[in-house]
């Protein structure tokens, strides 16, 4: 399973989007209808019933309805991994028939419509360390699972605490088996919220999420209040090929994590805000196979024309990720607070054409990753003492992109743009970044764009500021050191916002629900004639 950041430093689907509109039922395809909508009773009174009793493309139709957990299953092979509703079987299209009024639910049955109250919550099923936690949606290994226009709620981690449990929605592929075993989804206007926090243990840990998956698409989709992260994609190397379009993710730890992902990736039109740290991919030990790497594979083109790799992040905001407030555990609490969006130890990545915003401490920051011990695929093991794994960054693009009154916590080094590599390696590249209004960026080191304005695959050394402020701002802004037992490296002058009370916040009102959710669906009794 994911393991959790140790230091912050330190067949595809083709064509799914035009698809989703206008989808060509497969012949015999059925609908089975969960629920009543507009006076008319569906076939089943849960979820779970019609998911068992589909077989492959069919559709699910959920009406309006507070959904909740009486029940849960864990797929064969991952017995700590149960969920409240499970999908095993291929090209299942479960479709809600409004977003903000379907409401798949992790508390309590008779407990008010996403409780925040203790009594209320289902902390799943137990084992000898206690309550395991739940997932909520979990498709296991099923090709070309489509799940949208619902909301998923409080299904909480547990005693495991590795993110086996606490994930809302989880395209899960073999998780720890350092495979891919899933090919192609798609999900659009999706929510994942948590309203219950009383102790990192037992919080959300995951909104939505993909491991060991190839191929995919998530448009349209909202995700708040989780101690990892809202977004997570990883465990896919260099053969991801997934897509996150028009996303919101705010007030967690980190809005999006993805650890071991690259090739063919594209996160666009999203936005990133009130989280810890806005947005942070890594190589790291955990999530098989490392390291990160956005480089082309062979035969495949970048998803942006003029992008110099296939990892693509564009026309993104990321703002105001100043939050210490949030619901933060184990590493990904070390994301540095005021961050708009880190590449830790990433490979070969683009940063090309967004904003960044009002971020305290810094902009973007490219800097390396320490993990620990072995098997370090891809970092040098040992690089920074006995025990050490370093996964140092190199290659990334970071291009055309806005900045406006970032850096203004005022410590050293905070700023706009920032860059640390530890090991001689090929060059990043910084060119065409500009400052809203005019003026030029602030960067560390101060010469960054002249330095190099080039990816060209020209190999240089480590980096001036290596263990310099920027070095150590990070690691004080993370509270964590390079080595066990040190404090963190902080200055009588630093400050850095810190967690007092964590706040978890309502939904936000109004989110778009799909315009026409009988589109592409088989004639029914809720959808009386052939959509298009």
């Amino acid at each position: 399973m994911h393991v959790r950041h140790k230091l912050p430093l330190g067949g595809i689907v083709t064509g799914v989007i035009a698809l989703t509109l206008a989808v060509a039922p497969a012949a015999g395809a059925r609908v089975l209808r969960v629920g009543t909508y507009h006076g008319v009773a569906g076939q089943y009174t849960s979820i779970q019933a019609a998911v068992n009793a589909a077989h492959p493309g069919d559709w699910i139709l959920i009406a309006p309805g507070d959904y909740k957990t009486s029940s849960s299953s864990a797929p064969k092979g991952a017995p700590d991994a149960p969920a409240g509703i499970l999908i095993t079987k291929p090209r299942i299209y479960l479709r809600g028939m409004n977003r903000n009024t379907v409401i798949v639910d992790g508390t309590k049955p008779g407990s008010p419509r996403c409780s925040k109250s203790e009594s209320a919550q289902n902390f799943g099923p137990k084992d000898k360390k206690g309550a395991l936690g739940l997932n909520g949606i979990m498709v296991w290994k099923a090709a070309d699972v489509w799940v949208q226009n619902l909301t998923v709620c409080n299904f909480l981690g547990g005693s495991g605490g590795d993110g086996d449990t606490g994930n809302e929605i989880w395209w899960n592929g073999g998780a720890d088996s350092g495979k891919v075993g899933g090919r192609g989804y798609y999900g659009s206007y999706m929510t994942a919220t948590s309203t219950y926090f009383k102790g990192e243990a037992t919080a959300a840990e995951y909104g939505i999420f993909s491991s060991n998956w190839a191929g995919g698409t998530w448009d349209q989709s909202y995700a708040s209040n989780f101690n990892d992260s809202g977004y997570y994609i990883g465990a896919c190397q260099q053969v991801c090929h997934q897509t996150i379009d028009n996303a919101w993710a705010e007030f967690n730890a980190l809005g999006y994590s993805g650890s071991n992902s690259g090739g063919w990736m594209l996160i666009e039109n999203s936005r990133f805000d009130n989280n810890e740290d806005g947005f942070d991919t890594n190589s790291q030990n955990g999530d098989e196979p490392s390291p990160q790497n956005g480089a082309c594979p062979a035969g495949v083109a970048p998803p942006v024309a003029g992008a110099p790799s296939c990892w693509v992040l564009t026309h993104n905001t990321f703002a105001d990720n100043n939050n210490p407030n949030v619901p933060a555990q184990g590493s990904a609490a070390a994301g540095p607070v005021g961050t708009g969006m880190s590449l830790s130890g990433g490979r070969n990545d683009t940063v090309m054409d967004n904003l960044f915003e009002n971020n305290g401490a810094w902009g973007q920051i490219t800097i390396p990753y320490v993990d620990s011990g072995k098997p370090c695929t891809g970092g040098t093991l040992g690089a920074l003492g006995a025990g050490s794994c370093l996964f140092d960054e190199s290659g990334d693009a970071v291009l055309g992109n806005t900045f406006s009154h970032n850096g203004f916590f005022g410590n050293p080094s905070n700023g706009d743009l920032g860059l640390t590599n530890f090991e001689q390696g090929p060059t990043d590249c910084f060119s065409g970044n500009v400052e809203q209004g005019g003026g030029a960026v602030t960067t560390t080191p101060a010469s960054l764009e002249q330095t190099y304005p080039t990816c060209n695959g020209q190999s240089v050394a480590a980096s001036d500021s290596a263990a310099g402020a920027f070095t150590n701002e990070v690691l004080c802004d993370a509270q964590v050191s390079l080595a066990p037992g040190v404090k963190p490296p902080c200055q009588p002058t630093d400050h850095y916002p810190r967690r007092t009370k964590v706040v978890m916040h309502p939904l936000p009102k109004h989110l778009a629900t799909m315009p026409n959710p009988c589109a592409g669906v088989p004639a029914n009794p809720w959808c009386r004639a052939k959509q298009s």
